[in-house]
């Protein structure tokens, strides 16, 4: 059945997104601040409103992707007026749990349901429509959205309750960057011990090293092809959304009381490499930091 979407936040990823919703026979709407974004999506088959209020007045779904908690709040200040009683709005961007669940009780607020429901996959995912979504709200509004959602991805998990999906994404995405720090460590060690790359991908992919960040991500050129490594390291998720990521996951320990050296460590770490450039290419390129570091310390 054919929905009429509003999609505010046209850009690496939301572009892709809406453009596969339209491929799919929806009637997709959409605003996006930057001029390059809207061209794209006129060429995908959106419709590009005059205006993100515009974009949502006859909609029956609004779907956001931004890039913080302040920037959602902010718009759903605006939008939720606008929109039809009862609309149900899906937030995809990644931001604060706290930001999640104070989105949520605006939303019911003004009449509306919601989920929240930020993505795994990367820019790759959203054109391929491969995304992971995970999803925290009520049962039915999770019943209500994932119709739309199976259309931009693959693998759709209801997390609970408003605030869980970026909950589960935050975890998700802590255990990614202290994985691909410690391939990174360990593969620098295994040069400075004679050890070819190619020997220590083959040991540990098929050992109690192998992870994600080893065999689909792997940060040295060669053992994976497909890696960012081997195309200059080019991101599909780049080192500065990891940084946002990890900053956030780091508030959610220290605000939680947890006990997190490691993820603790690892958000410090993506932030210095960000700050010194770092922050466009794949957060596969610590390595590169790693590196240069160790070399720095034997002078």
């Amino acid at each position: 059945m054919s929905t009429t979407v509003g999609f505010l936040g046209l850009g690496h990823m939301g572009g892709p997104m809406a453009a596969n919703l339209v491929k799919a026979g929806h009637t997709v709407v959409g605003f996006d601040l930057a001029p390059a974004a809207l061209e794209q999506a006129v060429k995908d088959g959106v419709t590009v409103a005059d205006s993100a209020v515009e974009a949502v007045r006859e909609v029956d779904v609004v779907i956001t992707m931004l890039p913080s908690g302040k920037h959602v709040l902010g718009l759903y200040a605006e939008i939720l007026p606008a929109a039809k009683p009862g609309t149900l709005f899906i937030d995809s961007s990644t931001i604060d749990v706290a930001d999640a669940r104070a989105a949520h009780d605006e939303a019911a607020a003004a009449g509306h349901r919601s989920v929240d429901a930020p993505v795994s996959g990367g820019v790759v995912g959203a054109t391929a429509g491969t995304l992971a979504f995970m999803v925290g709200g009520t049962a039915d509004d999770f019943e209500s959205a994932k119709p739309l959602l199976d259309v931009m991805g693959k693998k759709v998990v209801h997390c609970g309750d408003p605030g869980n999906g970026q909950a589960a994404k935050i975890c998700n995405n802590m255990i990614l960057g202290v994985s691909m720090i410690a391939v990174s460590e360990a593969f620098v060690l295994g040069e400075k011990l004679g050890l070819s790359n190619q020997a220590l991908f083959d040991v540990a992919s098929n050992a109690s090293g192998q992870c994600w960040a080893l065999t689909t991500n792997c940060p040295v050129p060669g053992p994976v092809p497909t890696s960012p490594a081997n195309n200059d390291y080019q991101p599909g998720f780049a080192a500065a959304l990891m940084d946002k990521d990890l900053g956030l996951a780091a508030n959610a320990l220290k605000t939680n009381g947890v006990e997190a050296e490691l993820g603790l460590r690892a958000a410090e770490l993506y932030s210095r490499f960000h700050a010194a450039g770092g922050g466009g290419q794949d957060f596969s390129a610590i390595i590169n930091d790693i590196r240069e570091r160790s070399t720095e310390g034997e002078q």
